[in-house]
């Protein structure tokens, strides 16, 4: 871990509080090349009606078009939750060079926590994994949404009876 990793891991947690003000899993993510800010992304699935809307896709998305270029060589992602196996294939197939996350997921990490795509030898490309990088940070922001709509729900829920 750097210190620019700590930078960039900041600037993807205020992308996922883009993604809170929309209503989404706060989750947030950035791309760099060479130290520099290609793009970044957020949750989007749920506004966008696309469940392949996760940060790290949106992120890619836009990278590829800033950089021209479907390989993203060289690049490394930062992203407040561990990859789940759809995003983890993304950035496999993208050629990221590596991908730095904050938060593990217990339930569908894909970058060590229940398998490691990202590093799976019989793909054509691996990619190097720096875990937990401002971890409680990024932890704490999505505990805090579920709590937030948990709450949301049982005072919906409590007026209805009233």
């Amino acid at each position: 871990m750097t210190p620019s990793d700590e930078h960039w891991m900041r600037m993807a947690l205020e992308f996922a509080d883009k993604a809170w003000q929309q209503g989404e899993i706060p989750v947030g993510a950035v791309l760099v090349k060479d130290n520099e800010f290609v793009a970044a992304g957020w949750n989007q699935s749920i506004s966008l009606h696309d469940p392949s809307a996760h940060a790290e896709m949106m992120a890619i998305r836009e990278a590829g078009k800033v950089l021209e270029n479907y390989r993203l060589v060289d690049c490394t992602l930062y992203v407040t939750l561990e990859p789940c196996s759809m995003c983890a294939g993304l950035l496999v197939h993208s050629r990221i060079q590596r991908v730095v996350y904050g938060a593990c997921d217990a339930k569908t990490g894909s970058a060590g926590s229940i398998m490691n795509l990202l590093q799976e030898p019989r793909l054509n490309h691996q990619v190097d994994i720096t875990r937990g990088v401002l971890a409680e940070a990024c932890s704490e922001k999505i505990s805090a949404f579920f709590k937030a709509r948990r709450a949301e729900k049982k005072a919906l829920k409590q007026a209805a009876q009233d």
